[in-house]
């Protein structure tokens, strides 16, 4: 292809382009390697530009954002492109509509989420178009939320901005040469690297819980490098540590995916129960952030109360029996 300045560049990888090279405006031509996507191109053009999604259009007509540079990625639950906003490079995460998502609101997630408008309560309960409008809303803003939230008790997450009409607006996370940084699962790590991310990510899980949130989905996938460290994204259903019945099995289950990736490469940490001790410590009230974890509980060698867990299934059974009916009675009142 030569050394021609026409010469088309076309790349085929997963690596990220730095983000003053995101438009290359100083050469002439417009390169772009995104996530899954890699295209592009010579002289540099105003045709070029990608076209605009009819979702972002909004926040350019109001100035929130300049430019879309480029579509970073597309996955489960949203599409995310990287824009500008005046001197900054930030990424803006599309929400896609319930019937595009392949990742469906369980019930165990929503558990626990209160609702304070009693209409928007009793029509999500129903399930009437306006309550699946009103449950989509509320599964987005509960990513909004647990950003902020965990954001002000120094967990590492990308810094919110704003969030409107679907669309959540914030940083853009790179890497020590300022490429968009990689997913955890893209890196390639030694027995001792295992081992120190581990236990920082860890120590990212304490806080999320001193927080009350817990992530309900943590693993490989949804954990970026970044210059300073690992960042954790992904946070619609992100779940209340305290009100979620099934809070405990979650927090094991991230912790456990943490667990079955760094064990790959370091066997030791497989042997380890840090899900159940960082749950038991916080249940007993002696969680903070800088608790130091052992991996290692002691076996409760207590005999077992069967009339009282006899008991407590038969109530479970009887609130179940209930909810039932109530749901039956909401319907047929439709």
């Amino acid at each position: 292809m030569g050394s021609s300045s026409d010469a088309l560049i076309i790349r085929h990888d997963f690596i990220h382009l730095p983000r003053s090279k995101l438009t290359a405006a100083s050469t002439g031509s417009s390169i772009h390697r995104f996530f899954g996507r890699a295209y592009l191109s010579g002289p540099f053009t105003a045709d070029d530009r990608m076209k605009i999604p009819k979702r972002l259009a909004p926040l350019l007509e109001e100035g929130l954002i300049d430019e879309v540079i480029g579509q970073l990625m597309s996955g489960k639950e949203a599409t995310v492109y990287v824009v500008r906003s005046g001197e900054s490079t930030r990424c803006a995460k599309v929400y896609k509509d319930a019937k595009q998502r392949s990742f469906r609101q369980a019930a165990s997630y929503r558990d626990g989420r209160k609702v304070k408008n009693s209409r928007q309560a009793r029509a999500m309960e129903k399930g009437t178009r306006y309550g699946r409008q009103m449950q989509e809303a509320s599964w987005q803003n509960a990513e909004v939320d647990a950003l902020f939230r965990l954001a002000d008790a120094g967990v590492r997450v990308p810094q919110p901005y704003i969030c409107t009409d679907g669309v959540l607006l914030m940083e853009l996370v790179i890497d020590e040469v300022g490429d968009v940084a990689p997913r955890l699962n893209d890196v390639d790590l030694t027995e001792a690297r295992a081992l120190e991310l581990h236990a920082l990510l860890l120590n990212q899980v304490v806080r999320m819980l001193c927080a009350g949130v817990i992530h309900g989905d943590l693993s490989e996938y949804n954990i970026l490098l970044a210059a300073d460290g690992p960042v954790i994204i992904d946070l619609p259903q992100a779940v209340d540590a305290a009100g979620n019945n099934e809070a405990a099995s979650m927090l094991k289950r991230d912790v456990d995916n943490l667990a079955a990736y760094f064990g790959r490469f370091a066997p030791q940490i497989l042997t380890a129960s840090f899900g159940t001790e960082i749950w038991a410590l916080f249940e007993a009230g002696q969680l903070h952030v800088d608790a130091e974890l052992t991996g290692r509980i002691e076996a409760d060698t207590r005999p077992v109360d069967l009339d009282g867990v006899l008991q407590e299934l038969e109530e479970t059974r009887l609130e179940e029996e209930a909810r039932v009916r109530r749901q039956q009675e909401l319907s047929a009142g439709r």
